[in-house]
């Protein structure tokens, strides 16, 4: 049985041609995260010594890409998109891959009649990285099984402004290095659990009230003049009315296929479970590689008035180290966000 452990981590730097520009083995500090529908950031300090030095100087944004390990696993890839050198080190902050999507634009005009929506994602994905492409690859784990029409002008709207808006119509993605996975909204795979004795300096478990939506209405294109509808008043908590705008949607059947989605996972309050700065006990039963988000764990706490045990969906995760030393790891922080929303309890 795989368990948490405690992590100790080094980084590289490699070139967009894929040769190494440097190697850290140790670091002052570490910082890497996973995030679901939206982009990751990842932090290094490094005291460079020897030729290091000289190497790092030559380091560039978006040039360059910072590459992290956890005790000899890659867990963590993206372009470099800020550099500071002082006179005890560098730091280097990163994006994952998604962030070349958010300086990408549709190439191509393109129309999509009555799909599922997991078939867009993916041609706007390879659309945004066709020109130039830094080396990405898609997984798909499922249908998203909600399907539309969608229709897209060449250069109208950043590519990954387009992906948020179709994670909010019925699928979910995250990166993990120059991979893109693409997981249905409805996805519940278990790569772990979590309890209270895993958690020894306690947890959060919190409300979002503000995501609550009762009733959305979906306006698409101003040529095609669609309104999507979904949801109403609930006699628990009162109606709550939402309107946006998806100028990609082309016919009323898309329209209401992505109202109803947004109704499912907002029709009750989510309730999120935080582990904040706390650190996962070594011992926990979980494969920290493995935290990714889009899967889910097996969460049991009874620590706080509001008791929990569920299946619960990755959101974040956060691993950070500080304080290590050629012979001595530093300490270790695993921080995993899950949630809880109306596609889940559905």
């Amino acid at each position: 049985m795989a368990v948490a452990g405690c992590g100790s981590h080094t980084a590289q730097v490699v070139d967009r041609g894929g040769a190494t520009v440097a190697v850290a083995n140790v670091l002052a500090t570490v910082e890497w995260s996973r995030t679901l529908d939206a982009v990751s950031t990842a932090r290094v300090v490094i005291n460079p010594d020897g030729d290091c030095c000289g190497r790092l100087g030559r380091v560039t944004s978006w040039r360059n890409r910072l590459v992290i390990f956890r005790d000899g696993k890659y867990v963590w890839d993206g372009p470099i998109t800020n550099i500071s050198w002082t006179l005890s080190g560098i730091e280097l902050s990163a994006k994952d891959i998604l962030a070349w999507l958010d300086r990408r634009v549709v190439h191509e005009t393109k129309a999509f009649t009555d799909v599922d929506l997991m078939d867009v994602a993916e041609w706007l994905i390879d659309d945004g990285f066709r020109p130039d492409d830094p080396g990405h690859a898609i997984e798909v784990i499922g249908p998203a099984g909600v399907t539309g029409s969608r229709s897209y002008t060449q250069d109208i709207g950043q590519t990954g402004d387009w992906l948020r808006q179709l994670a909010e119509a019925g699928l979910d993605y995250t990166a993990i290095g120059p991979k893109i996975l693409l997981l249905p909204e409805t996805f519940m795979q278990s790569v772990g659990r979590l309890s209270d004795a895993d958690l020894p300096d306690g947890l959060e478990v919190a409300e979002d009230g503000d995501s609550l939506i009762t009733r959305w209405i979906v306006a698409g294109s101003d040529d095609s003049g669609v309104l999507g509808d979904a949801g109403g008043m609930d006699p628990f908590y009162g109606l709550h009315e939402r309107y946006v705008e998806q100028t990609e949607i082309t016919d009323s059947r898309s329209a209401q296929e992505s109202a109803r989605a947004r109704q499912r996972t907002s029709a009750s309050v989510p309730v999120f479970i935080d582990t904040q700065e706390v650190t996962i006990s070594p011992e926990a039963a979980v494969d920290v590689p493995s935290l990714v988000p889009g899967w889910s764990l097996d969460v049991t706490s009874a620590e706080t008035c509001r008791k929990v045990t569920q299946r619960l969906k990755i959101v974040g995760v956060k691993v950070s180290e500080t304080g290590g030393d050629e012979n001595t790891a530093g300490r270790e922080s695993v921080q995993v966000q899950v949630a809880a929303s109306g596609a889940e309890t559905a």
